[in-house]
């Protein structure tokens, strides 16, 4: 059974990693995928993923577009809808980490994690709520992170992103609850993408791993089923909630 057949799906920063598996689970479950990446030197992946994605038998497309700003945001979803007809679920995935202990915390590199992480959340949603709140329906997820509820040395920008997601998940979904627009946030544990894999790899991997009590990291396709469940009508009683999607670590 699909369960998102017809639906348009929006998922920000897909061109690799979560997101690629986020766009392509929610495609095998039929719906149509606009989704976004930044740089020129993913353009040939998103390409790749655009082929893949129609490939299942639905309507795709790739954007370059920069959610951190609010105009391009703008843009995007105002091309989607016209593209596409409305937008019913949107996935907040884009996001970067610039590790670093405070003392050496650049304001720039606090600035930029702010931006790309946080910032763009508030761009999108104020997009998309529009359309969803016209069909009385709809799904926004946001991509939080287990750092975002306990911490993590070293990562105090990307925590605080992560954190203010949160929040502001919590608020959408009180303002929007009486238009049945939902508002959630998966906060994953360590996956395997290429932001964790120095931490698989390098020293102290063993130790590492043994404060998880599934004793692993997890798996894109395990943050996309997770994602699939929030979007789908599965979950049509929750909202303002956060998935932990972590192996245990948040016990």
């Amino acid at each position: 059974m699909k369960l998102l057949d017809g639906k348009v799906c929006i998922v920000t920063g897909a061109a690799r990693g979560i997101g690629e598996a986020i766009a392509l689970k929610l495609a095998e479950h039929g719906a149509n995928v606009a989704f976004t990446f930044v740089s020129s030197s993913s353009a040939d992946k998103a390409a790749a993923l655009e082929t893949k994605l129609a490939g299942l038998g639905v309507k795709a497309k790739a954007y370059q577009s920069n959610a951190a700003d609010f105009a391009a945001c703008e843009a995007f979803v105002s091309d989607v809808v016209k593209e596409f007809g409305t937008v019913d679920v949107c996935v907040n995935n884009a996001g970067i980490s610039k590790d670093n202990l405070l003392l050496r915390l650049s304001p720039e590199q606090w600035d930029e994690v702010i931006d790309v992480n946080l910032k763009s959340v508030y761009n999108m949603t104020k997009q998309v709520i529009r359309p969803m709140m016209k069909a009385k329906a709809g799904s926004i997820i946001n991509m939080s992170s287990i750092v975002g509820v306990r911490g993590n040395a070293g990562q105090a920008s990307y925590a605080a992103s992560k954190a203010g997601i949160i929040g502001f998940t919590k608020s959408v979904a009180l303002e929007l609850g009486s238009r049945n627009v939902r508002c959630n946030a998966i906060a994953p544990g360590f996956v395997e993408t290429d932001m964790t894999h120095y931490l698989k790899e390098g020293a102290g991997a063993e130790e590492f791993l043994k404060k998880i009590p599934l004793g692993r990291f997890g798996k894109g396709e395990e943050i996309a089923d997770a994602t699939l469940f929030l979007a789908s009508g599965m979950s049509s009683y929750i909202t303002g909630q956060v998935l932990s999607v972590c192996g245990g670590l948040n016990i």
